[in-house]
């Protein structure tokens, strides 16, 4: 397949490149400024710059952009929100790395994550910001969209073990009750729901076994 990764210098879209690669996918990197990639070929582009040209001819775009501080957090949906625009009414399929906030914690869906758990406060611009990313892609019935969420401990260091666990709206816990999943294993549940396409339009979780 022909994927295109934005972010993907940032520490989930490398692993994100790797894993694909690794698989024999052709994996363009889009990033602002030139560096060290795993990737085939390299677009040099701000996100916010990106075109319906640009992205014409890939199977799939991985939206792995992130954001940490309040200044810069609203990179998030701003730059979803233009590659929902950019891939309207195409079959190019967005996959984007979600968040766990918003994840439900109880089976009528009446509680999230982030209702019930006492983030820090430098946390929530990013925390809230992603519940906002979800809430516009389930208005765009004109994008393949997939949202991709965490574990509630999403380890950037974490080990690869090559195994997780598929969930839906609801939080998962793994074997040991913890919500935890490392960036490697991520990157591998979200090639394989790529290569898959079995949640267009959906939203999906990941945790480790």
């Amino acid at each position: 397949m022909k994927i295109a990764v934005v972010g993907a210098n940032g520490k989930a879209g490398k692993l994100i490149v790797k894993e694909a690669v690794g698989r024999g996918h052709d994996v363009t990197a889009v990033v602002r400024s030139e560096s060290e990639t795993t990737a085939g070929q390299t677009l040099v582009k701000d996100a916010m710059e990106l075109t319906s040209e640009d992205l014409a001819g890939f199977d799939a775009v991985v939206d792995a952009v992130g954001a940490w501080t309040p200044e810069t957090v609203n990179a998030i949906t701003d730059v979803a929100l233009h590659l929902c625009d950019a891939l309207a009414g195409t079959e190019t399929r967005l996959l984007v790395v979600g968040g766990a906030g918003s994840l439900f914690v109880d089976p009528e869906h009446t509680k999230t994550v982030v209702d019930v758990t006492p983030f820090p406060d430098e946390a929530m611009p990013v925390v809230n910001t992603h519940g906002k990313l979800l809430e516009l892609l389930r208005g765009r019935e004109d994008v393949r969209w997939t949202c991709v969420s965490p574990a509630g401990d999403f380890q950037a260091y974490g080990e690869r073990t090559g195994e997780y666990q598929l969930g839906g709206e609801e939080l998962l816990l793994n074997a040991a009750g913890e919500s935890t999943v490392s960036y490697a294993d991520y990157a591998i549940a979200m090639i394989d729901e790529l290569e898959s396409g079995d949640h267009v339009r959906q939203r999906i979780s990941v945790v480790s076994k």
